[in-house]
């Protein structure tokens, strides 16, 4: 067991698993997209550690750029979903995948789809290290998935609580109150 501020985890994912799945995701991807021209575009802050090691295991021709968004405060999400920093990449007739490291109500992924829709990618599909389908409320549902968990919090491997804990090497979750 961990704390991370005020709250306790344990550990739900350990690192071992992550690389695994990783390697997994990488492969598909490489299989999927082989001889197309493909832009990763990572959701910033909680991606990032999933998009360094996951760039590790694609062999493509590709560019990665990052977007900022968030729907968090604290343990929750607000449903309300600000852009911080927008794509500077052109992704005319280009395949994009996009990379989160949780697709929850998909509202973050919705609104990145929306701004895309007019920049003339090839295809648009999502890349996620972890999905909540009980949590689901988008309309783009992630096409590649690394690990579908329940609806509970999780921290670690770049997703924080109230911005600590990205940088744990396993995914862990809150330990709730008995």
């Amino acid at each position: 067991m961990i704390q991370v501020l005020d709250k306790s985890f344990e550990e739900f994912i350990t690192r071992d698993e992550i690389d695994r799945k990783i390697q997994s995701l990488g492969k598909t991807l490489n299989e999927t997209y082989a001889g197309k021209e493909v832009v990763f575009l990572a959701v910033l802050n909680g991606a990032f550690m999933f998009a360094s090691d996951l760039m590790k295991e694609v062999d493509l021709d590709c560019e990665i750029s990052f977007v900022k968004m968030s729907s968090y405060q604290g343990t929750k999400t607000t449903g309300q979903v600000q852009e911080l920093i927008g794509l500077n990449t052109d992704i005319r007739n280009k395949h994009v995948i996009i990379i989160e490291d949780i697709v929850d109500t998909g509202h973050t992924v919705d609104k990145i789809n929306s701004l895309l829709e007019d920049k003339g990618a090839e295809s648009l599909s999502v890349c996620t290290l972890l999905y909540k389908p009980d949590a689901f409320k988008g309309q783009t549902p992630p096409q590649y998935v690394g690990f579908s968990i329940p609806n509970a919090f999780v921290v670690g491997y770049g997703l924080d609580y109230d911005e600590k804990g990205r940088n744990l090497d396993a995914i862990y979750q809150i330990r709730e109150a008995n």
